[in-house]
């Protein structure tokens, strides 16, 4: 492994590893249930497959170019995760006291609504990293600087991107099984609502950052 891959690859691992909107969702979602927070994980790992090939296509250039496109992709990406930290902060103070939430728990056995929650957090996930922003520039900002000289830049940035994508299967699953792993604990409705509060709390924050961002530019 040459020098300049050993470098990405500490680079690319604190990338991912850094607490942001994804790391936010894994998390909540995997309070929820082990599926949940694995299929949070994979939709995350997908969406870094959406910026993998805008980079590779040269169309993330292009979002950068304009202006007007790449301050959509910024108000529906803040949009997007302002509307998740409102869900978590609503659903923090809707869940229920001991007793109902083992209640709840005995009426989560039906396999039509496993299903669409696995859905609906992999949709979940898929989105929050999709829809962000930054991504695409990070991408076109990173990835050339690991190119070395006189190589094809088509196959090294597939390897890096591919590293990237990698990183993040390993990483998203992991806190979801740790997650879930901790769930005794992490599940008592008091400690569940301080957590699913903090995370709706960050996830607003951050989606008011990156809306009124937008607005303000």
């Amino acid at each position: 492994m040459d020098a300049q891959l050993t470098a990405f690859l500490g680079v690319a691992a604190a990338m991912v590893a850094l607490p942001g909107a994804d790391f936010a969702v894994v998390v909540r979602n995997a309070l929820a249930s082990r599926s949940a927070g694995v299929a949070t994980a994979l939709g995350v790992a997908g969406g870094l497959l959406v910026h993998t090939a805008l980079a590779v296509a040269g169309l993330a250039a292009v979002l950068v170019a304009v202006p007007v496109l790449f301050r959509t992709v910024q108000l529906l990406g803040g949009a997007y995760v302002l509307y998740l930290g409102i869900s978590a902060l609503r659903a923090a103070r809707r869940r229920p006291g001991r007793a109902e939430a083992a209640e709840a728990a005995a009426g989560q056995d039906d396999g039509a609504d496993a299903t669409h929650g696995t859905r609906r957090a992999l949709r979940q996930g898929f989105l929050t990293n999709a829809l962000n922003p930054k991504a695409p520039v990070l991408f076109l900002s990173l990835l050339p600087q690991f190119v070395p000289a006189g190589a094809a830049p088509l196959p090294r940035t597939l390897l890096l991107a591919a590293i990237v994508v990698l990183l993040a299967l390993i990483w998203f699953p992991a806190v979801a099984l740790l997650v879930d792993r901790l769930g005794r604990w992490l599940r008592r409705p008091r400690t569940a609502r301080a957590i699913e509060g903090g995370s709706g709390a960050a996830l607003t924050a951050l989606g008011l950052v990156l809306v009124t961002g937008t607005l303000l530019h």
